[in-house]
């Protein structure tokens, strides 16, 4: 049983459009959900100031309260250059987030997307989730980002080939919400990152399992 969750997200939106319907469905139920976001999201843009990076912050807020989220914490590494950062730092920020939460479940990128900040929270998710004796993590979950994970072309990175499924059909809506708070991530369909396509990705996962909306996910590990 699913006891504590912490969602890994380089940037503030990918909590929502990785696993915001699971999110919604956890803490309808009583379950914590803490979510960590390790690049600033911003820094990589030719216009990027403090005014904007608070506007971030304040739409994670918003969709974290929208979700049921506890508490969220931000980062400030460099967005789109995590491959810039010692690995073992990372990995730091991370090994302190699980020693402070104790979480028992993990959400996170899956290791194929495109986004490079994406490949490098895996990478170090992975590494400070290693199965010593007494860690408190046993389930590991990779999420997709519709406009990153998609965008890999088959061949330059692991294809993302969903083996686990959370149903969200009475979440959904939830989620559409939470995505609301961040207009200025949002496109236009027919872009992946639009409510519309995002809403059709939902329904299609679902209807692969039999359900009207679902998020899917790669299992990485879990010891029962």
């Amino acid at each position: 049983m699913v006891k504590s969750i912490l969602v890994i997200a380089a940037h503030p939106d990918d909590e929502v459009l990785g696993c915001g319907g699971a999110i919604a469905c956890y803490t309808a139920q009583g379950i914590p959900v803490r979510v960590i976001f390790l690049a600033d999201g911003i820094s990589s843009r030719e216009a990027s100031d403090m005014a904007e990076l608070e506007s971030r912050h304040l739409a994670a807020r918003k969709a974290a309260e929208c979700l049921g989220i506890s508490e969220v914490s931000f980062g400030e590494f460099p967005d789109n250059q995590l491959d810039t950062v010692p690995l073992l730092s990372i990995v730091k920020r991370i090994e302190q987030a699980i020693a402070n939460y104790q979480p028992d479940t993990i959400f996170t990128h899956h290791i194929g997307d495109v986004n490079i900040d994406h490949q490098r929270v895996h990478q170090a998710v992975v590494t400070a989730c290693r199965p010593q004796p007494h860690h408190p993590v046993k389930t590991l979950l990779f999420f997709e980002i519709p406009s990153s994970t998609e965008w890999q072309p088959p061949g330059s990175a692991p294809t993302f080939h969903p083996n686990w499924f959370i149903d969200i059909s009475h979440t959904l809506a939830i989620k559409q919400q939470a995505l609301e708070f961040y207009q200025q991530e949002m496109r236009p369909f027919p872009h992946p990152r639009s409510q519309q396509a995002v809403t059709a990705l939902a329904q299609w996962r679902g209807a692969t399992v039999g359900v009207a909306a679902a998020e899917a996910f790669i299992l990485g590990r879990h010891l029962g």
